[in-house]
């Protein structure tokens, strides 16, 4: 509810801004109201635009584990999360957020499947361990999945920002442990 107030706030200042400028040029291009409300209006939008990126994840080069595959499957869960941030952002339908956060779902646990498969293949010292934390994620996403589809207030945020800071945190954290043993046993 809450980003559904500053949405319709931002409007309500854009259509504000806009009808001043209007008004204003009306009234004579000399006129500093309109000059005045332009550049209110331009900042507005640029301040609006840096806020809201910042909900979006961005794939940066220190995130590289230095194995291709696992960099892409990386990239695109970062995708798909921001698909997630979108759908809720623009308050689609139900079908659609559901079927964009089954995505997520699903692609985790394709992405988990083929890590462990490498890790496994290659007899990483840490892979029970590794896939210990893969399984815990992905019961702490199904349980957050299951208050979303029951309807829990916030539940969708709460599945987003776990979603976010859990992927991020275990890039930068347990993938980069196997990342140097695997490219010692050849995987690129």
């Amino acid at each position: 509810m809450g980003r559904n107030l500053i949405m319709l706030g931002m409007a309500l200042l854009v259509v504000s801004l806009i009808a001043l400028i209007v008004i204003g040029f009306l009234s004579g291009i000399s006129n500093p109201l309109p000059w005045i409300s332009m550049v209110i209006l331009v900042v507005v939008i640029l301040i609006h635009n840096k806020l809201v990126k910042k909900r979006y994840l961005a794939w940066e080069d220190r995130y590289s584990v230095g194995i291709k595959s696992i960099d892409d499957d990386h990239k695109k869960l970062i995708h798909l999360i921001n698909n997630l941030q979108t759908a809720i952002d623009y308050k689609t339908d139900n079908q659609f957020e559901k079927q964009t956060l089954d995505e997520v779902i699903d692609y985790t646990k394709y992405h988990f499947a083929r890590e462990e498969d490498l890790m496994e293949q290659n007899e990483y010292s840490d892979f029970v361990a590794h896939k210990a934390q893969h399984a815990k994620m992905i019961d702490k996403v199904s349980e957050l999945a299951q208050a979303y589809e029951k309807g829990e207030s916030g539940a969708i945020e709460s599945l987003l920002m776990y979603l976010k800071s859990w992927l991020i945190n275990h890039i930068n954290g347990t993938d980069q442990e196997y990342s140097e043993y695997l490219i010692s046993k050849g995987v690129k």
